[in-house]
């Protein structure tokens, strides 16, 4: 049985069950169904045998049952296996949980109770059910990855898969597909498939080929031609998206150049800000090479400036939802914000 963790991650779930050391309750909640899934996953594939699975294993539905059901159904005793185990899906539709609360008080040593409840997390004020939850087993809150976690995500995901990737094509594909990380390891699988076996190296142009994101027109391109002052290719890279609106828009630009803004003002307030290193720990960036738009972002606009690019990006991301903007096109939108951005 695994012990209980005050402060479980997805890291040290999957340790335990890989080590056969399995909990007898696992409440996996959060807006990121990806961890839940992985989780959830691998004890239905490995905590029984497949010839023990028929007797032994339950998959329930949180809209289907109450609390008193599963209960009922996690106190049975296993047929001719070691444990049996008990999935419950669409747990946050679940009725009657002090049923559950009961049940957690003395849990069976038999069961291995799983709840996915996905697209949030229990109400915070059961505090009596959410503390039997901890003693019982495990409690898991699965989070959206921030946008800056994106790449070291992507550059461990392949390193696991013994594929190598350059900081280039790891800022394309997180700037394209964005953190919905089941499609993102989706998309990450895909290229590994693509890859000749003798040179597993992925590339700008194996972004560009497999997953159709332009090497020289994207969201990291527009933003390195912002950083650095490149007026002619940032309003090439805009033309381009306004006459291919499929390829980006507006709607994902604006987040992404709020971001570095915002953080590039927040650099000028670093102690140490003429230090790559010290603007790196400042804005607690992976690595001192993160750090380097944001020292040219310094030297190229001044803290004013900065200030009043993101009041814009506040506007125009206001006019982009209709806000004192009848009709103005999106594309047009854009333009607007890049000339004020330059000028």
């Amino acid at each position: 049985m695994a012990t209980e963790q005050k402060t479980a991650t997805y890291d040290s779930i999957m340790a335990d069950l890989k080590a056969g050391r399995y909990a007898p309750v696992y409440y996996l909640m959060g807006d990121e169904a990806y961890y839940i899934d992985r989780i959830s996953n691998y004890i239905e594939e490995h905590a029984l045998q497949p010839e023990e699975r028929d007797f032994n294993q339950t998959i329930l539905f949180g809209s289907d049952v109450n609390g008193a059901q599963v209960a009922d159904t996690a106190r049975r005793y296993p047929m001719m296996a070691e444990r049996q185990v008990v999935i419950v899906k669409e747990a946050q539709n679940l009725k009657q949980t002090d049923q559950i609360e009961k049940y957690l008080k003395k849990p069976s040593p038999q069961t291995v109770l799983v709840f996915c409840h996905k697209n949030g997390t229990i109400d915070g004020r059961k505090r009596e059910y959410i503390k039997a939850i901890r003693q019982a087993g495990v409690l898991f809150e699965s989070k959206k990855l921030r946008d800056r976690d994106l790449p070291p995500f992507i550059e461990s995901y392949l390193r696991q898969r013994e594929v190598s990737i350059d900081p280039k094509s790891t800022q394309l594909i997180a700037d394209s597909i964005g953190a919905d990380l089941s499609r993102l390891t989706s998309e990450l699988d895909k290229l590994i498939i693509a890859l000749p076996k003798d040179n597993l190296r992925v590339t700008p142009q194996v972004v560009e080929d497999q997953i159709g994101v332009s090497k020289d027109f994207n969201a990291f391109e527009l933003r390195d031609a912002i950083v650095n002052r490149n007026i002619f290719k940032a309003n090439q890279i805009i033309k381009y998206f306004d006459n291919n609106p499929k390829a980006g828009s507006l709607y994902s630009f604006l987040p992404m150049l709020f971001s570095y803004f915002q953080n590039l003002m927040i650099a000028f307030y670093a102690p140490n800000r003429q230090s790559q290193e010290g603007v790196a720990e400042w804005l607690e960036l992976r690595s001192p090479w993160a750090a380097k738009d944001y020292m040219t972002g310094m030297r190229n606009y001044s803290g004013m400036k900065v200030m009043q690019i993101i009041s814009k990006i506040r506007e125009i991301d206001a006019k982009s939802k209709g806000l004192d903007n009848p009709n103005t096109p999106p594309g047009e939108l854009m333009k607007e914000l890049i000339f004020y951005i330059f000028h």
